[in-house]
């Protein structure tokens, strides 16, 4: 004799898992959940060939891992931007740091950000503390080139905060490790940043004494496979003489490297410049006084002097 149980069991319809493959399936907007996570509102699930590579796209998602698309009229995809450190200096107040220009420079860099190019920055700190100046006041070289780092550092942050005030996502990796403030250097995770549309500052120098900023930004450059290096300066190129000082100086507006080291022409400390003659990566010297001199230079237009 069959028992209650037995019977229930019997009158239950059976249930069949049908899986299908190769069908997409029809968007379905809704909420999803997901265990240990928050919800996502606003998302569309998308059928695909099988349950496995099944996914959901979500406005605020693609927002985050999306960078913007590149301008057709930009030549330079992806740059290092040298700056130094005594353009910040205010010339009446006298300010390590002048808001005015500050501001000025991150108006200069969002400009480009907004073309779609991949942007690092590298800035000195010779507008609160130089190594070499250090040394000359007594100051040991070591300890003058760590204080001129963290100099970097200082300048870095402000150029972070100014940047992302205006809109512009922004990193600061420093290849001293201070984790409270800055993201240790990571050369993949520098690269990620760029593919998702961010600028990186790299700050502390390359966390070694005896090295220039120069030698950061070549060194980076070459690591991250840039296309140029662009050095902003107060001059609007590279003369055979001192402009300032020589009036029949005269300018070029393109040389080689082997030119340039021929000439004893100053472009770079010898360093720097040796990396980037040995990796082939170009050098744009140009004035940065000129409020679009930043945009005129990635789409190519004839702005300073170009070394390669």
């Amino acid at each position: 004799m069959e028992s209650h149980g037995e019977n229930n069991l019997a009158r239950r319809p059976k249930r069949v898992l049908s899986v299908r493959t190769q069908t997409a399936q029809p968007s379905v907007s809704g909420i999803f959940r997901t265990p240990g996570t928050a919800v996502w509102e606003s998302a569309t699930w998308k059928g695909s060939r099988s349950g496995i590579d099944a996914g959901f796209s979500c406005p605020f998602f693609k927002r985050m891992n999306s960078s913007q698309p590149v301008q057709a009229s930009v030549k330079y995809k992806r740059i290092v931007l040298k700056l130094s450190g005594e353009v910040l200096r205010g010339g009446k107040s006298g300010d390590p740091i002048d808001s005015a220009i500050l501001e000025g420079i991150c108006q200069q860099v969002k400009e480009i950000y907004e073309l779609g190019v991949q942007i690092c920055l590298v800035i000195g700190g010779g507008n609160i503390f130089r190594g070499l100046s250090g040394e000359k006041r007594g100051v040991d070289r070591t300890t003058g080139d760590y204080m001129g780092m963290l100099a970097t550092v200082i300048n870095s942050l402000a150029l972070m905060d100014c940047l992302e005030k205006m809109g512009v996502t922004t990193r600061v990796q420093s290849a001293i490790p201070m984790n409270q403030i800055a993201e240790p250097f990571i050369l993949r995770r520098a690269m990620r940043h760029l593919e998702k549309g961010r600028v990186v500052i790299f700050a502390a120098g390359t966390g070694n004494p005896y090295f220039s900023t120069d030698t950061t930004a070549a060194l980076r450059a070459s690591e991250l496979h840039a296309d140029i290096i662009m050095k902003a300066t107060k001059v609007d190129g590279i003369y055979d003489k001192d402009p300032k000082k020589f009036t029949d100086a005269v300018k070029y507006d393109e040389l080689t490297f082997i030119d340039a080291l021929k000439n004893r022409l100053n472009v770079m400390d010898s360093t720097a410049f040796s990396l980037c003659l040995d990796n082939n990566v170009p050098i744009l010297v140009f004035d940065l006084n000129d409020k679009h001199a930043i945009r005129k230079a990635v789409a190519g237009e004839k702005v300073g002097t170009l070394v390669r």
